[in-house]
């Protein structure tokens, strides 16, 4: 009978002895991941404790993603920021063992180990999205910049690697992801009313963001709207102590940060919003998310509905129509240099599935690796 009981811890100790740690996992794959080692290899203190992590998914970028990511000078110069690197790499770290077989055509956003508060406010840790695209497991992070697996389900004594073609950006703060996102009237009308610290300052947000051609097409309103009601309308996109990503989008009312509520209505699988279509989904933030949507949205018409027959969208300001002065609220705000994912085209939907730039977050402070993980080595898979 003892020796019944010895059989499988027997056979545990070879399994536990077969399965390298996760040093000697990246370093068995050297010929395609040797930057990350190099990188890795130069913080010993950020290598022991990724050692220590249990049930942990790693996506491990590959040399020629790091060569991609070297091209651009400003994010090559962040790889000298000893507190950036530790927040990037956490960003690659997801909270629980995922093999490439439990991906689907179904989102999953999924907590990572960043979350230091100088990168991040969501709690929980920022996420990744993950789902299958175009057959390949495919992750989207800032501005929906997208990384697939190449080489899946490295096993390593904390969980899983799986090999990945891109980094991953870390969300940036409000101001700059609407900005690259091409949505400069929404961040312009953020400005106007003087919102934008208190938007970027706040925990877990969930932004419904009008295209361009939304605050367009109500130009001949804009300028008679008072400051208190500009602010009443820009607090009626804003959901504040939820991050409600597109899966969490059901046929349900939200309430909103001026205290009125907003109906979420799905039709055919399209989000609408009172009456305004959800154009583009899930653009990542620093403190929450971003979604596109192709009007503004009115609280003193919060009964308006979805028309699915209309062939553009009508405003839901009655009888307001486009301005003689260009765009509301764009005057003085940044033009986009950089064409990402995410970006909007005038009439909403995203212009690209690549990237031409590099998404870097503002850092607003600075820990540790001990911060970065030190209370990592309990986390279960979610």
């Amino acid at each position: 009978m003892q020796y019944k009981q010895l059989i499988p811890l027997a056979l545990a100790a070879v399994v536990s002895a077969q399965t390298p740690s996760l040093t000697d996992a990246l370093g068995s794959q050297n010929s395609t991941l040797s930057s990350l080692n190099a990188l890795l290899g130069s913080d010993s203190a950020l290598t022991d404790s990724l050692n220590n992590l249990q049930n942990v998914t790693i996506l491990a970028p590959s040399n020629d993603a790091f060569d991609a990511f070297m091209n651009n000078s400003d994010a090559a110069s962040m790889l000298t920021d000893l507190d950036y690197v530790q927040a990037l790499i956490s960003y690659h770290v997801l909270n629980g063992t995922y093999q490439n077989s439990s991906f689907t055509d179904d989102s999953m956003f999924i907590p990572t180990m960043l979350t230091n508060s100088s990168y991040t406010n969501v709690t929980g840790g920022q996420v990744v999205e993950a789902r299958l695209s175009d057959s390949n497991v495919t992750f989207f992070s800032a501005l929906r910049q997208n990384a697939s697996i190449v080489t899946p389900d490295l096993n390593f004594t904390g969980g899983i690697i799986h090999i990945i073609n891109s980094l991953l950006a870390i969300p940036a703060n409000v101001s700059e992801s609407l900005s690259d996102a091409n949505l400069t009237a929404a961040e312009g009308a953020i400005n106007t009313a003087n919102l934008t610290d208190t938007l970027g300052d706040t925990h877990d947000v969930t932004i419904f963001a009008p295209n361009n051609d939304a605050f367009n097409a109500i130009g001949s309103v804009v300028g008679n709207l008072t400051s208190d009601q500009l602010t009443s309308i820009v607090g009626y996109h804003v959901i504040n102590g939820s991050v409600n990503y597109s899966t969490d989008l059901e046929n349900s009312t939200l309430t909103t940060v001026n205290g009125q509520n907003i109906t979420i209505t799905v039709i055919n699988s399209t989000v609408y919003v009172n009456s305004a279509e959800v154009t583009v989904p899930d653009i990542l933030l620093e403190n929450g998310v971003v979604h596109v949507i192709d009007q503004v949205l009115n609280p003193d018409n919060a009964s308006a509905t979805p028309d699915t027959t209309a062939s553009s969208a009508t405003p839901a300001f009655s009888g307001a129509s486009s301005g003689t002065d260009g765009v509301p609220f764009t005057s003085g705000v940044t033009t986009p240099t950089s064409t990402f994912p995410a970006a909007t085209s005038a009439g909403g939907s995203a212009e690209s599935s690549s990237s031409s730039g590099v998404a870097m977050p503002m850092k607003t402070g600075a820990v540790g690796a001990a911060a970065l993980f030190g209370g990592a080595v309990v986390l279960v898979n979610l």
